[in-house]
């Protein structure tokens, strides 16, 4: 079970402790807040692993652990919950370096695990679930690098569950609404990181852009989180009915409103869905280049 400092990893892992199965469970820091949670509620069963997803020698670690201590009883599943999103711009304020980042720790890193995994799930003919995001689907504004790797990380593993059939192995993913998971929710993390992206962008693009639009897309953003739910257990409930339900489902959509999204996404118009995403998500003001333009027109008139 990858990710399990916070959020859903973490609910899902104390979950299947309960249950009474053996869980592997990675964090980035042994030492973390959510780690120490982990070992106070959850039975000795529970094995916390250190492992981050953008090192390859992590991986490896964990790989031959799991490998180690599941010779005799087999390992009947994997998820693979690790995310990572630290920048709320358009694609084009969002530095290149974001884009990859995000890409090593939702695709690459999974990809990894997942393949070296496989030999394990393949003999007891397992399961896999990965947690992606409508985000993959879907174009919200201001979340490109995420919405990139989540699309390949589902395309990936779509590709998985059509390979994997004659082995047995069932794939599903999971596409959660807007819940409270780790650092999503706190205003402060996201002030932060909007003050190091102003910082890092070249004047030109500042100037085009304005800083008051940087600055409104991560207000209309924190305002967004403000109704983000807490209780997670829908998701934690759609992970456990993968790994365990004789016919799991290809997709899981806990959260609400992602019924309504997905219809407007497959049957209506471009426009329309763009129109939606914007009222519901982020709606970013003109760019300060063109509002001057928009000025310039007007006296001109």
């Amino acid at each position: 079970l990858a990710g399990c400092d916070s959020g859903f990893g973490q609910a899902t892992a104390r979950h299947l402790d309960a249950m009474g199965f053996r869980v592997f469970a990675s964090v980035l820091d042994l030492q973390s807040p959510g780690a120490q949670e982990l070992r106070k509620s959850c039975s000795s069963r529970l094995t916390l692993l250190q492992m981050d997803l953008t090192k390859p020698e992590d991986i490896q670690h964990v790989l031959q652990h799991i490998q180690a201590h599941t010779n005799s009883t087999g390992l009947w599943g994997l998820v693979n919950n690790a995310g990572f999103n630290d920048t709320i711009a358009d694609a084009e304020l969002s530095p290149l370096g974001k884009f990859r980042t995000c890409m090593e720790v939702n695709f690459f890193g999974s990809l990894e695990l997942t393949k070296g995994l496989l030999p394990l799930l393949r003999s007891t003919s397992g399961r896999i679930v990965t947690v992606s995001s409508p985000a993959g689907d879907l174009p919200f504004p201001c979340l490109a690098a995420y919405g990139a790797s989540k699309a390949a990380l589902s395309l990936l593993m779509d590709t998985f569950r059509s390979e994997l059939q004659p082995w047995g192995v069932k794939v599903s993913l999971i596409l959660p609404g807007y819940y409270k998971t780790g650092t999503t929710c706190n205003p402060a993390f996201w002030n932060l990181q909007k003050q190091r992206l102003v910082a890092s962008l070249p004047q030109e693009l500042l100037q085009a852009y304005g800083e008051d639009y940087v600055e409104e897309i991560n207000r209309q953003f924190i305002q967004f989180m403000k109704v983000a739910v807490e209780d997670l257990s829908a998701v934690v409930n759609s992970i456990t009915d993968g790994l365990l339900a004789p016919n799991p489902a290809v997709r899981y959509y806990p959260g609400q409103g992602l019924g309504l999204m997905y219809f407007i996404h497959r049957y209506l118009p471009y426009f329309v869905r763009d129109l939606f995403l914007k009222g519901f998500f982020i709606n970013p003001k003109l760019p300060r280049a063109l509002r001057q333009e928009h000025h310039k027109d007007a006296k001109k008139a």
